[in-house]
């Protein structure tokens, strides 16, 4: 082989070893960065992967939240209108946040089953729901014999 063609072919070979190395890092980063979205239902259903980070969103359900002595400790229900996941999330609420209101949290189950939350945000207004809620919302009511609502 003449040392113009094998300078050309190793020039090609680093190109395709450094886009190979670049599409691995991407695709790492994504793997690391991606919050899978889960109901109440399928929370305790056991559909959650174990110490996974997720989303989990519901309504509060109606005197479930408990605010700890210190203050920033808050602790309630998250259901779909089908099962209920005890939640506890320790910072500043949002000023949405209330019983009956849709929420939607990210954080991981503790080995209790309940869901340490890392934020907590609530709907914008009366008219908006996150899409994966209001689905969770009806899928739940369907399978537990509940009327469904229907979300704008």
């Amino acid at each position: 082989m003449n040392p113009k063609r094998r300078q050309k072919l190793m020039l090609v070979c680093l190109m395709v070893l450094g886009v190979g190395a670049a599409a691995a890092l991407i695709l790492n980063a994504f793997k690391n960065s991606i919050q899978l979205f889960y109901s109440p239902t399928e929370v305790v259903e056991g559909k959650v992967p174990e110490g996974a980070e997720f989303k989990i969103g519901g309504l509060v359900a109606a005197n479930s939240v408990v605010r700890a002595e210190d203050g920033i400790t808050v602790q309630f229900e998250l259901t779909d209108n089908g099962e209920s996941v005890p939640v506890r999330y320790t910072g500043i609420l949002p000023d949405l946040f209330r019983e009956g209101q849709g929420t939607v949290s990210v954080g991981s189950l503790d080995k209790d089953g309940v869901f340490v939350a890392k934020k907590v945000l609530a709907k914008h207004d009366e008219n908006y729901m996150p899409p994966e809620v209001a689905d969770a919302l009806q899928k739940a009511g369907e399978k537990h014999g509940a009327t469904t609502v229907k979300f704008q």
